[in-house]
């Protein structure tokens, strides 16, 4: 896909996908919306890609959903067209035109097999912020605001936020910043943990590269994948049991690979070690070890 809404650099194994809107502080639409979802399939196949950044052009991260239509801008049937709807009118909501195209790009993110850093260098609003929910840290430049506005816009939380939000900062402050819907700096955002560190605005691509550095370094890009996916989806789980069953196949099926040999004959070597094993051909055979959702 040619990219018209972000931009798609890889530089040292690490992918910086920029959200490229900035006359609109980045304003998310239909068409970011895809190119998101493309850029993250891309960089699951890519071998080359060890880790991934997300960025803004210009001044912002992101203002939220792109405003210009007005007050149909929500309105579903006013910009698609008429849902399904039963023989009584009511609304099927299993119809794929129901479904938040916010919600669409955090599931891809979450699906991802490669660690993926925020680097919030401006405002990240709406959409701006929920995005961020299901990326695995989130760094803030000291010029980044952030709010979850949807309750002064009459709509509600989007992007699975109701399910990310509480996870990263517990429910009673999603509640405070989703009830108020107020605009809040980095440093509060600091304070309440959606947010791992504040830095100078020169400082943070480069604080934010460094951290993608150590992820590629000296790791297995397989076990970086499988650990990405047991700590989120452990989140959901109702018993450790699920996670000790997780657990032991991956202890099983990665103990008898190439890079766990590799792994402890290089450090009784005192050498750097060779990671062979790719994420795009390599993963072991329990995985994935889930029930894939369906929307309906």
């Amino acid at each position: 896909m040619a990219y018209e809404t972000i931009k798609y650099e890889i530089a040292e194994q690490i992918l910086t996908i920029t959200l490229n809107r900035p006359d609109k502080l980045n304003a998310f639409n239909a068409q970011m919306q895809r190119e998101l979802i493309d850029a993250f399939d891309a960089a699951d196949k890519d071998d080359n890609v060890r880790a991934i950044i997300v960025t803004g052009a210009g001044r912002g991260f992101c203002a939220g959903a792109d405003l210009s239509s007005g007050a149909d801008t929500f309105d579903r049937d006013a910009r698609r067209g008429p849902v399904k709807r039963f023989a009584d009118g009511k609304v099927d909501y299993s119809d794929p035109q129901v479904r938040d195209g916010g919600g669409q790009v955090t599931l891809r993110i979450f699906k991802c097999l490669k660690p993926v850093i925020a680097a919030v260098n401006g405002p990240a609003v709406g959409i701006g912020v929920t995005m961020q929910l299901a990326m695995d840290i989130r760094i803030a430049s000291e010029a980044a605001r952030f709010g979850f506005v949807f309750s002064q816009r009459g709509i509600v939380p989007e992007a699975a936020s109701s399910w990310f939000l509480p996870r990263i900062v517990g429910i009673s402050q999603a509640l405070e910043w989703c009830y108020s819907g107020r605009v809040f700096p980095a440093q509060e955002a600091l304070a309440g943990r959606l947010v791992s560190k504040v830095v100078a605005p020169d400082d943070l691509l480069p604080t934010a590269r460094a951290l993608a550095k150590e992820f590629c370094a000296k790791t297995a890009p397989v076990s970086v994948a499988l650990i990405r996916q047991m700590m989120w989806r452990m989140m959901g789980a109702d018993d450790p049991m699920e996670a000790h069953k997780v657990d032991s196949r991956g202890i099983y099926a990665r103990g008898r690979s190439e890079d766990v040999k590799e792994g402890v004959v290089s450090f009784l070597e005192k050498r750097p070690a060779q990671f062979k094993n790719k994420v795009s051909t390599d993963m072991p055979d329990y995985f994935p070890w889930w029930t894939e959702r369906e929307y309906k």
